[in-house]
C-alpha cells in the first residue's frame, strides 16, 4: 500500500511557476497507472505561467482558494470543489485573485513527462 501525506511533501518552484509537489508518479513508485497526481500551490497574487501539454489531458482540482482559469481564448473564475478539464496544446495558466493560497490537485493523463510540457 503507498499513502502519501501532503504534510509531507517536498515542495519547489517548477518551470509553470507554481509550488509544486509530486504525489503519486507511476514512473517513481513503480505503479501501473495511467496518471500522475501534484498538489499546486499559488500565493495571493500569484499566476502561473503559460504552458501547454502536447500530449496530456490535465484536470485541475481546486481544494481551497479563488482564482481565474485561462484555457486558449477563455477565462472563468473558478473556487473550492470545481474540477476543470484542460485538453492537449491548450494554452493555460490560473491566477490566485484571492487573500490566500490557491491550493490544487493537478492529475495529467498520460502522466506528466518533462518533454510534453512547453513552456510559451
Amino acid at each position: 500500500m503507498i499513502v502519501r501525506n501532503l504534510r509531507d511533501c517536498f515542495y519547489s518552484r517548477v518551470l509553470d511557476g507554481t509550488l509544486l509537489c509530486e504525489l503519486l508518479h507511476p514512473q517513481r513508485e513503480g505503479l501501473k497507472m495511467g496518471f500522475s497526481l501534484a498538489h499546486a500551490i499559488l500565493e495571493p497574487g500569484e499566476a502561473s505561467l503559460p504552458h501547454c501539454l502536447k500530449e496530456s489531458v490535465e484536470v485541475y482540482y481546486i481544494l481551497e482558494g479563488q482564482g481565474i482559469m485561462h484555457i486558449d481564448d477563455e477565462k472563468r473564475s473558478v473556487g473550492s470543489g470545481d474540477a476543470i478539464f484542460i485538453p492537449p496544446r491548450s494554452v493555460q495558466y490560473i491566477e490566485n485573485i484571492g487573500d490566500s493560497n490557491l491550493s490544487f490537485l493537478c492529475i495529467v493523463s498520460p502522466p506528466w513527462r518533462r518533454k510534453d510540457e512547453k513552456l510559451l
